[in-house]
């Protein structure tokens, strides 16, 4: 009787079609990308452009745009000694963000963060208050405090100081961006002490606490440990605090509308006050677009020099 033989066949596997699959995959990403991309061509990208081709014209905002100019916009522009002023104005607003206000954020965020003070988070929020409020709110407190006549600020010293006379520290041309600079700093401040509160909460305590063993002082801890691995988080900030002083409208304009006699002119209240609240939007768009071109240019240097090893430090 002969054995009977098998033959076992190799198993054969359909391979799936992987183009249909990755054809899928893309109209996907289209299909999540596409509302996005529409939002932001209608309400950023096409105003933009638009914005750079109304900068040609003389215009007015009404009627066709008939009168080309080509660049008398931007040559009077850098001509207007008032646009000196509003750009000088907010280069003093930045100096004193970066030298005081993220300096005084930094400080509370250590107390409170790293201090041994009862009620840690009663005074994190607290501080943190003044940035929940918009803008407009805010600007209207502050108007309140430091009205010349009736303001709580003169009321208060007024009461405890025989004799003193009001202060107008938005009616003075010499005070006027102190005053602003001091609202800016009360409503964001709170919003950079949280951002390097977070960035502190990143550190691990156990490399203060060795250091600490080791005989190491605090201003040694603050200067060799700390600060170096909060550098990420400072950086951060000062790029938004920057960004932030350039853009600077709602508070400065409900305040004091750039006065008196342009005590306060910012870019931003430059170009609505000659742009739009003038009907000369041909060239309140060339200041805008000058605006744009410079901060667009500051984010990528800055990006590109002092963010990227942020960037590239995470995934190495």
């Amino acid at each position: 009787m002969s054995a009977i033989r098998f033959r076992v066949l190799p198993r054969t596997y359909n391979k799936p079609d992987a183009e249909p699959q990755q054809g899928n995959k893309t109209l996907l990403i289209v299909l999540f990308l596409l509302p996005g991309m529409v939002i932001f061509s209608l309400f950023l990208l096409i105003p933009m452009i638009q914005s750079a081709y109304f900068s040609l014209y003389d215009w007015d905002g009404f009627g066709p745009l008939t009168d080309y100019v080509q660049f008398e916009n931007y040559t009077r522009m850098f001509n207007h000694s008032i646009f000196e002023v509003s750009v000088v104005h907010s280069l003093t607003i930045m100096a004193l963000s970066l030298a005081i206000q993220l300096p005084l954020a930094l400080g509370l965020a250590l107390l409170v963060g790293r201090g041994k003070l009862p009620g840690k988070r009663i005074i994190r929020t607290i501080l943190f208050i003044p940035f929940v409020f918009s803008e407009i709110i805010t600007a209207i407190i502050w108007r309140y405090v430091l009205h010349p006549d009736e303001g709580l600020l003169n009321t208060v010293l007024g009461t405890f100081i025989p004799g003193f006379e009001g202060i107008g520290l938005l009616g003075d041309r010499n005070t006027v961006l102190l005053g602003i600079f001091l609202v800016i700093t009360w409503k964001f401040f709170g919003f950079h002490m949280i951002l390097y509160m977070a960035g502190l909460q990143a550190i691990p305590a156990d490399l203060e606490d060795a250091a600490r063993v080791d005989g190491a002082s605090e201003s040694k801890i603050l200067r060799y440990i700390t600060l170096p691995l909060l550098g990420s988080t400072i950086r951060l900030s000062v790029y938004l605090s920057i960004l932030g002083s350039f853009q600077q409208f709602v508070i400065v304009w409900v305040l004091t509308e750039g006065g008196p006699v342009n005590g306060s002119e910012l870019i931003a209240t430059y170009l609505f006050k000659f742009g739009i609240q003038r009907f000369n939007l041909g060239y309140g768009s060339a200041v805008a677009v000058t605006l744009f071109v410079v901060m667009l240019i500051f984010s990528l240097v800055y990006q590109r020099i002092i963010l990227r090893r942020d960037y590239t430090a995470d995934y190495v």
